[in-house]
Order: C-alpha cells, then structure tokens, then sequence
C-alpha cells in the first residue's frame, strides 16, 4: 500500500488540541507529537486497524504536555500527569466522562512497553508510533520514501537531545517514574549511538 501523510481530523476539539500544544510545547516535541499522530494514523491505515481518530489525534498532541514546565507535576510521572491534563482539557471541550476517560488512559498507556490492539486500538497505536519517533523501534514499518515525506513536512529539530534531557529531569526528581525506568534501562543509548533509523 502506499502511504500519504494523514490530515488532522476536522474536528472543533482536535483543532483546539492543536492551539494547545503550539502554545505550550516546543516546536521540537510539537512536531514529534504530529508525527506520532501522523505514524498511527498510516500504520492502521495499512493494517486496517478501526480506531476513533478524534480520540488518537488528542491523545498523540498532549501525550507529552506533562513534560512541559507548565504542567510537569512533582508528584505523579510526566505520562500520569498528561493524562490528567487531558481530562480536564476534554472536560472543557464537552467530551462525555467515559470518554475523558479513554483519553487519559490511551496517554497513559503510551508509556506501556505493549498496548493490546483489541483491547485498546488507540493505546496501541499511540504507544508504537511514540516508540517509532524517539527510538526508531518499527521504523521498517514505513517506507523511506514516506518517511522522508514526514520528516520533510515535520522536522525533528534536534528532539533527540531535548527529549533525554526532559526524560533525565524526570527520572532525577522521580526515580520511580516510567522515564526513570527507561533512562536506567539505556534509553540514552539507544537513541544516541546511531542516527535515527527514520532520518537514515
């Protein structure tokens, strides 16, 4: 099959979603969360995977807004406390609880080191295309065309750096964390030791 970088849904929320992470997030984690988005969407596409793509869109722009100074809890770990962003950001939007729900565990669930696709199709596809963008893991799923295509329209602006060095922080200051986890488990080293298998 081949791919086409997918449009954001047409939606009032996923718009106002958008107008969020532009003014909180970097343009650096802005574009990985687009990206993320952009990676589920193909993936299902090609897989014929059915999800909620209002939901996933949500999910995939503020899946990271518990890194950002604003929102970065002293409590609860960067992936929890997004989740908790995002269900008073839907609450706002007039997203049904149930529904506020789902969003935060799909964030929640990114950090996962598996999401059972018939079980959650959102959690999983947010939790493959996250690990697609930071580490490179799957990246074979996509052709280099296509993924050339992406990184063309969205830039990762040297997120590498600027992700382990939020992902540091968390873990120093909440070593019990899920990015504590993974800094202990190598993560660094993944990510530095080659370029990323999407920009090769």
């Amino acid at each position: 099959m081949s791919l086409t970088v997918p449009a954001a849904p047409d939606t009032p929320t996923c718009a106002a979603a958008l107008e969020v992470a532009t003014a909180y997030c970097t343009p650096a984690l802005l574009n990985h969360s687009v990206r993320s988005y952009v990676w589920a969407s193909a993936y299902a596409a090609d897989r014929g995977i059915e999800y909620d793509a209002e939901l996933l869109y949500v999910a995939a722009l503020l899946h990271d807004v518990g890194l950002v100074p604003e929102f970065d809890s002293h409590t609860v770990a960067f992936d929890e406390a997004g989740g908790h962003v995002a269900w008073v950001f839907a609450a706002g939007a007039g997203w049904p609880v149930e529904r506020r729900q789902r969003l935060s565990e799909v964030i929640v669930r990114h950090m996962w080191d598996s999401v059972d696709v018939q079980e959650d199709p959102e959690g999983h596809l947010l939790e493959r295309s996250t690990a697609v963008d930071i580490s490179g893991r799957n990246a074979e799923d996509f052709a280099p065309g296509f993924r050339a295509q992406v990184l063309d329209r969205y830039p990762r602006l040297g997120l590498a750096d600027e992700f382990l060095a939020c992902f540091r922080d968390q873990a120093a200051r909440k070593p019990e964390s899920s990015p504590a986890a993974l800094v202990r488990g190598g993560l660094a080293e993944r990510i530095l030791a080659n370029p990323h298998p999407l920009e090769s």
